[in-house]
């Protein structure tokens, strides 16, 4: 088939059954990583608020660079999703060797630049946080920097079997993943004594096995996205050139969201070590409400995507409202779980009074708020990427992020002395903004006019 040939038919191109088989093990996968990562911070809690805040420390910088990586993923997944919606199988499989190879290099230069830069990166970041933390935050990053190429390899394979509607092995290679780091943890932080160096040896054991098993997996003779031969991977500019257009803005988006959010917690490690640690509790247990949210968020882009490498653009429209209806119904009643459960998640930590009440105060505020905001501001722009239009997500993000939720939180904490309520204040106004340039986006039809492949 030419590749500049569609297929419409007018048949759906998802029925139910085939949605439940997407999303259910994509919904199974974000309840692992959630309460894994939970259990995760209540484990490394026992060893005191310096470790606790370390951890969550360091999370942000690993989180800037995972987000990185998933952006690249996902411009492979769109381009193989377009490319399988119009059956063009060769294609699909390049454009699969080729975001491995983008992901391999990314990956590696990453890890050099972490590795060698180490303190220097803590210090730009955090300023002059307490030695205790330092060391341990030191500890957690050189640690975390040799799991990224193994992060990189795993979320290219779980970004090309969704884009062939395929969640579960990506869902298993995460229940196992999960599995070895909480084991892990048992056994290093509290059978040896090793604290921080020991959750952070666990996640690098559970990290390498996703990868091994997703490798694995990939390579089965029946995958229409397997590679060939080690020759695929070998760079080819065309194909590249893709992934890049939807991975480079989808990347400088996350990134610069990312930093923008160590910006911000800059700006909480200065409001003292209760603060951290509320911080860092309140962020674990949040994401318990955004399970709906994000959910929905990787099912958009194999479903939305197909539908338009099909030439189905009235379909795209129809399963992108009914995937953020759904979002919107989950996180209602997550968020009303949240807010009258928080006193009793907030106490499952050892957190001093203090930070106990910091940490319930923000945790009833995200509830309200996500309660309206959270799926449009993160959920509906993967329907938006799905359709090539990362450049106007980009944009939207980085000004929304910079002028609202970095901007404000310094004005309301240094300014207006709200303390940590302050920096998640200027958070909801940042939600509001995407929530409403992100729908008048969708509305107008714009985004779905791409030519992508």
């Amino acid at each position: 088939m030419a590749a500049s040939e569609t297929i419409s038919t007018g048949a759906p191109m998802f029925d139910r059954s085939a949605l439940v088989r997407l999303i259910l093990p994509m919904l199974f996968e974000q309840i692992l990583s959630v309460t894994m990562g939970m259990a995760d911070t209540l484990m490394v809690s026992g060893v005191g608020e310096a470790a606790v805040s370390s951890v969550s420390l360091v999370d942000s910088i690993n989180v800037l660079i995972i987000q990185i990586l998933s952006a690249l993923a996902t411009g492979g997944a769109v381009i193989g999703s377009q490319y399988l919606g119009r059956q063009d199988t060769g294609n699909a499989r390049r454009s699969a060797a080729q975001l491995y190879t983008v992901l391999a290099f990314s990956t590696l230069a990453v890890m050099g630049v972490t590795l060698l830069f180490c303190r220097p990166i803590l210090r730009i970041v955090f300023g002059q946080i307490s030695e205790d933390v330092m060391r341990f935050a030191q500890t957690y990053l050189i640690i975390s920097a040799l799991s990224y190429p193994f992060i990189g390899a795993y979320n290219a394979g779980a970004a090309l079997f969704r884009a062939q509607g395929n969640s579960r092995v990506s869902m298993l290679a995460s229940l196992v993943m999960n599995i070895i780091n909480i084991t892990g943890n048992a056994i290093l932080i509290y059978g040896f004594g090793m604290g921080v160096l020991g959750a952070a040896l666990a996640t690098l054991a559970g990290r390498i096995f996703a990868a091994l098993w997703i490798l694995h997996q990939q390579q089965s003779h029946d995958n229409p996205l397997r590679i060939g031969c080690l020759a695929d991977m070998k760079p080819e500019r065309g194909m590249i050139l893709r992934i890049l257009r939807i991975g480079i803005p989808s990347g400088l988006e996350n990134g610069m969201f990312q930093i923008g959010k160590l910006c911000v917690s800059s700006l909480t490690s200065t409001l003292g070590t209760s603060a951290i640690a509320a911080n860092a509790v309140a962020g674990s247990i949040n994401t318990l409400t955004n399970i709906p949210g994000s959910t929905m968020s990787l099912a958009m882009i194999p479903v939305v995507g197909r539908c338009l490498g099909a030439g189905e653009k009235q379909q795209a429209k129809r399963y992108a409202v009914r995937l953020l209806g759904i979002a919107m119904v989950g996180m209602a009643a997550s968020s009303v779980v949240l807010y009258f459960g928080a006193p009793l998640f907030c106490r499952l930590f050892n957190l001093t009074a203090e930070a106990t009440d910091m940490c319930e105060q923000v945790l009833r505020w995200f509830a309200v708020f996500s309660i309206f905001f959270w799926a449009t501001s993160f959920t509906l722009p993967n329907a938006l990427r799905a359709g090539g239009d990362a450049k106007f997500t980009m944009a939207v993000s980085m000004v929304s992020m910079w002028l609202f939720r970095v901007m404000l939180c310094y004005v309301f904490v240094q300014s207006f002395h709200m303390g940590l309520l302050g920096v998640w204040l200027g958070m909801f106004i940042d939600w509001i903004c995407r929530s409403l340039l992100f729908l008048i986006r969708f509305v107008r039809g714009r985004w779905i006019e791409h030519q992508v492949i």
